[in-house]
Order: C-alpha cells, then sequence, then structure tokens
C-alpha cells in the first residue's frame, strides 16, 4: 500500500478556540487540505506545542456523530476524542478527524445497523449483513494528511493495530502505540468486549469488576470502531 503520485497539501490554517462538553479549553490550529484520495472535508488539528526532538502524538479519529456530538453511549467514540484531546493539547501533535462515520459505511447505515444489533448481530456481523466489509475505512488520507503537514513520524493513540499497521505500509512510521484509557460503561461493555474481541483492539476488561455479564444475550450496540 503506497500514496505515490498522491501528494496533498495544506489548503487553509487557522487558530480555533475550543470548548468541549466536560468544560476543557484549549487552542487548536486547524488545518483542511487539497488533493485527498477521497475528496472528503476531513481536518487536522494541532495541539499543544510540538517537540521537534521526539514524533507528535496523533490520534486518527474517525467521525461518530451520534457519539462524538450528541454524547451516545452506545460506543466509546465521544469520551475517547476529548481523551485525545487533552492528551495530545499536553504531548504536543496532531487530532486527525475523518469523515468516516460508521466504520467508512456512513450514517444512515450505521443507524441501520443499530437496528440489526438491536435483534442480536454484533457490530461486524451487521456491516456485514447490510452488504458492507466488516471495517470498511482506509487511512490514506490520514497518511497524506500528516505528510502534507511534514510528520513523518508518529506516536500514535490508538487501541486499534490496524491504524498502525495500515499508516506504516503508508509510509508514515508509527514509533509507538499509545492505548486510550477503557470509556466503559452499562450500554457500551457488549461493544467494548466486541472490539477486543474480534477487531483485536488493545481494551483490558478481565479486570474490571461489572454488574452485568458479557456472556448475556444480546451484543454491543454501535457500529463505529474507533
Amino acid at each position: 500500500m503506497t500514496i505515490a503520485g498522491t501528494a496533498a497539501t495544506i489548503r487553509t490554517q487557522l487558530t480555533v478556540p475550543l470548548r468541549f462538553a466536560d468544560g476543557y479549553t484549549t487552542t487548536a490550529r486547524v488545518f483542511t487540505f487539497e488533493g485527498l484520495a477521497d475528496s472528503g472535508e476531513h481536518v487536522a488539528l494541532q495541539l499543544g506545542e510540538l517537540d521537534p526532538t521526539r514524533p507528535p502524538l496523533v490520534r486518527v479519529h474517525s467521525e461518530c456523530l451520534t457519539g462524538d456530538v450528541f454524547g451516545s453511549q452506545r460506543c466509546d467514540c465521544g469520551p475517547q476524542l476529548l481523551e485525545a484531546v487533552e492528551r495530545i493539547d499536553e504531548a504536543g501533535g496532531f487530532l486527525l478527524y475523518l469523515r468516516q462515520e460508521g466504520r467508512g459505511i456512513g450514517l444512515y447505515a450505521k443507524l441501520d445497523a443499530y437496528a440489526l444489533q438491536d435483534t442480536g448481530l454484533d457490530t461486524y456481523q451487521a456491516n456485514v449483513a447490510l452488504g458492507y466489509p466488516e471495517d470498511e475505512r482506509d487511512y490514506t488520507v490520514a497518511a497524506q494528511m500528516l505528510h502534507a503537514l511534514g510528520v513523518a513520524r508518529v506516536a500514535l493513540l490508538s487501541n486499534n493495530p490496524d491504524k498502525a499497521e495500515q499508516l506504516s505500509d503508508l509510509g508514515v512510521t508509527v514509533t509507538d502505540r499509545h492505548p486510550t484509557a477503557v470509556h466503559l460503561n452499562a450500554a457500551n461493555a457488549r461493544y467494548l468486549a466486541t472490539k477486543a474481541r474480534r477487531g483485536a483492539h488493545t481494551l483490558d476488561l478481565s479486570a474490571r469488576a461489572l454488574p452485568w455479564s458479557f456472556g448475556d444475550p444480546g451484543e454491543d450496540t454501535e457500529s463505529c470502531v474507533s
């Protein structure tokens, strides 16, 4: 997998003050791009002070309207986004916000997948039942964005090994992979268990005392995986 011949360039950059739902405030340098492989309106946020002696901390975050904006507890996307902003702001780096809702299948299809999950399918099975791959996300645009920003080496903030593998294949050196926290609640427990079991996400759920069982009928109830 390469991105030879598909270089992207910075289109616009501007400073934006940010305030999040938990009250956290900071200032980001926001970048838009031209020449991205899928022509999507993806953005990069530079947070904190970059240290030229070490790779920046980078989070590649897939859009989740239900979790990021409306605070859905059926996934962990919203809490992961807030955690990433705070950690990157402290360490110095970039948040890449990719417009690939529902593992790349889109918002309406993701909501269709919710309905199937409510009948007992897990997140992967629901996508396949709708005629999509288990995970349709491609991180070519993330690599393009990093190259346009002059970033060739990153410390990746992610529980998902596929992100590190794809970025490495696309010419971005992943020096370290740092897991996010486990944002667990009663509504997303089976969703997180499925990510760990089927997606090999680095989520340590074994040591947590839960008032419910992963063996109960039903399944996880969201189709986005960050």
